[in-house]
């Protein structure tokens, strides 16, 4: 019976019904819309919203970049990298869509697609299976030429500089002395010539693989029976034009690719084309390159006549038996059994090409070489004559100072030193080496790491700290001439601007000026710290809504765009570090690795790297083990530690190099003339490069064949025998000193020599820094039948002495650890003096002090307190007349009786009186601490320097220098 109070005409609801009931209404079908056509919509939506989350970094990141070289003035070098890389991306690209499609037209010709019904999907069968892979092979061979035409132009783009340097070479005005050619074709064309052949041969195979072979395999032109294939005619005339342009590819590969770069083969012997090379291996490259071109045509013959396989086979065979026997074997066998028994007689000439080669290629032809007589000793007289030598002894290692400068003037902890820097400056009218280390900012060792405090608040460092390299303070403490916040002098160099906002620390960006006050060093007294303003031109001006967009899509920063501390002048200083940063604005450029500051003349703090031009293809040249056998350093970059300026200057115009790259990028780099005078005294030979240059005179020093050959006057690099593992560059040292035959002293980067698996000394090279002589190589030689004692030999002498070994084992102890500092190798007149530093070092401490100096010369061994007492020890009172001073600096009065001493005696004395302070100071402290064992030897210390205190006739004062 029904329900009378349902109203009539609703639907009957079926208890348990399994099936909801539809809805049938106007409104409802509206809403009714099945959810897979809803998501249907919504899903280009996402995809773009996804798209655009993907790449909207990668424009911001891109778009920045671009702001910041137009700030830094280098756009340049942006839209040339930018406008190469797209033609050459373009141009590789449209010939491989082309190639490709060509080849996916010619495949597809004549094909009948089936008809695949929808019933046919779902029956089974060879033929169904047959008619859907023909189809899907044809669909897609279109498409995947298009894809992979963009996958060869992407990849081509990278080679852009490869190209460029091609169409602006210059040429380097040398001949190869086997083709004749310049040298400029082995660095710039034949790279250029292997790129093309590399990405046709790219080309040719993705066309063959990847859409040739799947189709015609889908519509049954090959088949496999067994092991062997067979081919239809259409395929077979297909793949034999392919098969053809492979050859020929290969054949032009062989003449204009591997033939010039037999000129750098490795030999035994040498490096570069060898006598096989020249006799065998150079005739049988050429035939086996025409055997490559020639092979393509009874290629092409057998695939019009139906033969493909076979003649494709009978060809690639033949071209590879020519190969492998003219090639590989031939030649095994002639260096095996005709170079091998006279190899000398063989290689001489080649031996001598590849001694020329190196030397010009690694500017070595230009070392001059000069004669010393070891045999006369050195006399006091001869120390007063090279006073500005002993002056600069430099008795600081640049890591003991590292610490000490960490430890004593970093005032802060957010405050870092990165390095130690060698120069030289004009004080006091006289030329004095330093050693000078930026005060940076360190954001890592913030307090508290937030947005503000790193991207507002701590965005600099602060001023430099500079000393001489051979003072000490009483304490053995190195004497500072320009220290602590706000930086200070006692010299005539001022800082105006201390700030330093680029430096060597990998900083991130920095947000300035803005509404938050940059912290600039702290109060000397009381809490209220000192703030600046950044009123500088770096950084790229953030000020718009756009650019804060931007800027926090690449630095993944909200805060950025959300900050109301930002202001219309607020900038964006970012690559921060000056390395990264000389790297980025001149990337065709290798730098050296290690940059310094320099605080000129206006009281600004300048950065100068040293920048090369490399190649690994000079004809016949040595390689070092990254492959480079072409160096020279033709460019110094400047960079402003405010402002972040960056100036380029060619150092050496004559390298063609730098030539075509001046071409590329023309108004670019600028001529040193327009260096800065007090920029340019500061300039430093490389050390990089010059690591290079004495690594290989060691063996090309040697330019007779025979003897370069027999290998019995190569030299070696000593060891370094310093304390820190990690510090042993061979014994490269800077220095101010006065060479042999010379009026002047001046600023020197040098380093010496031993015969092989022998430890006298054999050589010393220096590189002068200078004025006019700036960049000159010279080589000190001893003659060879005379004995120099070497660094090694000098470290075990040191060793064995009783009165060192002594010392040492009684600081060596607990509680305190001995540094060894770098031997020092000094040469005076026509002789040698070497120098080593001790330093004492508290257990689990990081302030090293300087407490004792070894000279060492003629193998008699001293040690004292000072270099000037231990050369009066070695030379007698009269050396100690050199004006200037050596070790020590004016300190705080002693205590009455010993000061009454210090007026009356010499500086022998006041140096032995300032050390017996110190011995009693210790002792009273080592009492204090019930440490009676550290009192007993303090206390036999302090006896025994009372003892020497006791007057000597002959002693002369050496006056103390500026301060």
């Amino acid at each position: 019976m029904a329900d009378e109070s349902r109203p009539t005409g609703s639907p009957a609801i079926v208890r348990g019904s399994a099936r909801p009931q539809p809805f049938t209404g106007a409104t409802g079908a509206r809403r009714g819309r099945p959810f897979e056509a809803r998501r249907r919509r919504w899903l280009p939506v996402l995809g773009g919203v996804l798209l655009v989350a993907l790449l909207a970094p990668v424009a911001a990141r891109r778009i920045t970049d671009l702001l910041w070289f137009q700030h830094i003035g280098y756009e340049r070098v942006f839209l040339t990298r930018v406008l190469a890389q797209w033609a050459l991306g373009i141009g590789a690209g449209v010939f491989a869509l082309v190639v490709l499609l060509m080849n996916a037209r010619a495949v597809l010709r004549d094909l009948e697609l089936p008809d695949v019904s929808a019933v046919d999907r779902f029956r089974s069968g060879p033929m169904v299976h047959a008619r859907l892979h023909v189809r899907v092979a044809a669909g897609l061979a279109r498409p995947a030429a298009y894809v992979l035409a963009l996958f060869v132009g992407l990849l081509a783009a990278s080679q852009w500089r490869v190209l460029a340097q091609f169409f602006f070479r210059e040429p380097f005005g040398i001949a190869d002395p086997v083709f004749g050619r310049d040298v400029a074709y082995y660095v710039f064309t034949v790279p250029f010539i292997q790129v093309l052949l590399d990405y046709a041969e790219l080309v040719l195979f993705l066309a063959g693989c990847v859409i040739v072979l799947p189709v015609y395999a889908a519509r049954g032109e090959i088949r496999w029976r067994r092991l062997w294939p067979t081919v239809g005619p259409i395929a077979q005339r297909h793949l034999g034009v392919l098969a053809a342009c492979a050859l020929v590819l290969a054949g032009l590969d062989t003449l204009l690719v591997q033939l010039p770069l037999v000129l750098q083969s490795a030999h035994a012997s040498l490096h570069g084309a060898g006598y096989t090379d020249l006799t065998v291996r150079l005739p049988a490259l050429r035939i086996a390159g025409a055997a490559a071109l020639l092979a393509a045509v009874p290629v092409l013959w057998s695939a019009w006549r139906g033969r493909v396989l076979r003649g494709t086979a009978a060809s690639v065979a033949a071209y590879a038996l020519i190969a492998m026997l003219l090639a590989g074997i031939a030649p095994a066998a002639f260096q095996r059994l005709v170079v091998q028994p006279n190899e000398l007689d063989r290689e001489a000439p080649q031996i001598r090409r590849h001694i020329e080669a190196t030397r010009r290629a690694w500017g070595l032809e230009a070392v001059e070489s000069r004669e010393l007589d070891p045999e006369r000793r050195l006399t006091a007289a001869d120390i007063a004559a090279n006073a500005a030598t002993i002056t600069n002894v430099r008795l600081w290692d640049r890591e003991p100072l590292l610490q000490t400068f960490g430890q004593l003037q970093s005032i802060r902890t957010y405050y870092d030193f990165v390095s130690v820097d060698d120069d030289r400056y004009r004080i006091g009218g006289a030329l004095r080496q330093v050693l000078l280390s930026a005060r940076e900012l360190n954001p890592a060792a913030l307090p508290t790491r937030s947005f503000i405090n790193e991207h507002l608040t701590f965005t600099h460092g602060m001023g430099v700290t500079l000393g001489p390299s051979n003072q000490v303070t009483d304490e053995g403490l190195p004497m500072l001439w320009i220290r602590d916040l706000p930086p200070s002098s006692d010299v005539g160099l001022g800082i105006t601007r201390p700030q330093i906002y680029f430096g060597e620390l990998p900083n991130d960006f920095a947000l300035a000026p803005s509404r938050q006050r940059e912290f600039d060093y702290p109060a000397a007294q009381g809490d209220a710290d000192v703030y600046s303003a950044y009123a500088g031109r770096a950084g790229v001006p953030a000020g718009s809504f756009v650019r804060r967009l931007l800027f926090a899509l690449r630095f993944q920063s909200l805060n950025i765009l959300l900050s109301r501390d930002l202001t219309p002048r607020t900038r964006v200083l970012f690559h921060r570090n000056v390395l990264d940063r000389a790297e980025l604005a001149l990337p065709f450029l290798r730098f050296d690795r290690d940059p310094y500051v320099v605080v000129t003349d206006s009281g600004r703090l300048e950065w100068i790297l040293d920048a090369y031009t490399t190649s690994s293809r000079y004809p016949y040249s040595e390689p070092l083990d990254d492959g480079t056998n072409y160096m020279r350093n033709s460019v110094k970059v400047v960079i402003d530690a405010y402002d972040g300026d960056v100036t380029a200057y060619v150092a050496d115009p004559a390298d063609p190099m730098i030539r075509t790259l001046a071409r590329i990028y023309p108004g670019l780099l600028h001529p040193l003339s327009e260096m800065p005078t007090d920029l340019r005294a500061h300039l430093r030979y490389p050390e990089d490069l010059f690591r290079a240059q004495t690594a290989l005179y060691a063996t090309f020093h040697m330019t007779d064949p025979e003897t370069f050959y027999h290998r019995e006057d190569q030299w070696q690099i000593p060891e370094s025998q310093v304390s820190d593992p990690g510090d042993r560059e061979g014994f490269i040292r800077h220095m101010v000193m006065r060479l042999p035959g010379e009026r002047q002293p001046e600023f020197l980067l040098m380093r010496p020599f031993t015969p092989r698996q022998k430890d006298n000394l054999a050589a010393w090279m220096v590189a002068r820094n200078d004025g006019a002589n700036y960049g000159k190589l010279i080589a000190y030689r001893f003659p060879r039948q005379s004995l120099v004692f070497g660094p090694t030999q000098i470290v075990n002498r040191i060793n064995q002495d009783t009165e060192v070994s002594r010392q040492v084992s009684l600081w060596d102890q607990r509680g305190s650890e001995v540094i060894r500092g770098e031997l020092l190798v000094i040469p005076i007149e026509q002789s040698l003096i070497y120098v080593q530093p001790l330093y004492l070092r508290a257990q689990g401490g990081r302030i090293p002090e300087l407490k004792r100096v070894i000279v060492v010369h003629e193998g008699q061994v001293v040690m004292d307190a000072t270099l000037e007492a231990g050369l009066r020890r070695l030379f007698g009172g009269a050396s100690a007349s050199v004006p200037g001073s050596v070790v020590s600096a004016p300190a705080p009065a002693p205590p009455r009786t010993l000061a009454a001493a210090a007026d009356s005696g010499t500086a022998r004395a006041s140096a032995l009186i300032r050390e017996a302070v110190q011995h009693y100071d210790r002792a009273r402290a080592a009492q204090r601490a019930d440490d009676w064992a550290t009192y007993g030897a303090e206390m036999r210390q302090l006896g025994e320097i009372l003892k020497q205190l006791q007057p000597k006739p002959g002693r002369i004062t050496v006056p103390n220098g500026p301060q």
